[in-house]
């Protein structure tokens, strides 16, 4: 049995075991808000993504694009084997293998976290994103 099946039953049955350096794929069966999904229920943070809370300034908004975006979508993730709270820390992918956090910081929806990020999406910020809220773990 190969490590997806394994992992994805791990999941249905609630005993997630992840590995650092583990992809996942499944449909986007949730998105919470701009930089928190869940593929196939398994909640995933985006790695250095800063989006605003629900409750900040573009929040809604934000968690609106990426629900049009991804939802009930196909998407794989490179996990990183992190864990922050509930979630899963990776980098996920559409179908046409664009790094979603990336688009959501190009379409203005979300910023760089240059702590988690290493700067990777820094040039992708827009007049838009840089008005929204920095959050002081990404410092």
């Amino acid at each position: 049995m190969n490590t997806l099946r394994i992992s994805l039953l791990m999941i249905i049955f609630g005993s997630t075991v992840v590995s650092a350096g583990e992809w996942i794929e499944g449909r986007v069966t949730h998105v919470r808000d701009v930089d928190t999904i869940e593929v196939s229920n398994l909640p995933v943070r985006l790695k250095g993504v800063d989006g605003p809370e629900l409750n900040e300034r573009g929040g809604q908004a934000a968690k609106r694009w990426m629900q049009k975006a991804i939802l009930r979508k196909p998407v794989r993730c490179w996990l990183t084997g992190k864990k922050t709270y509930d979630r899963w820390v990776g980098t996920c992918f559409d179908a046409s293998e664009r790094d979603i956090g990336a688009l959501a910081i190009g379409a203005g929806q979300a910023r760089d976290c240059p702590r988690y990020s290493g700067g990777k999406y820094t040039s992708l910020e827009t007049k838009e994103s840089r008005k929204l809220p920095s959050h002081s773990y990404c410092k």
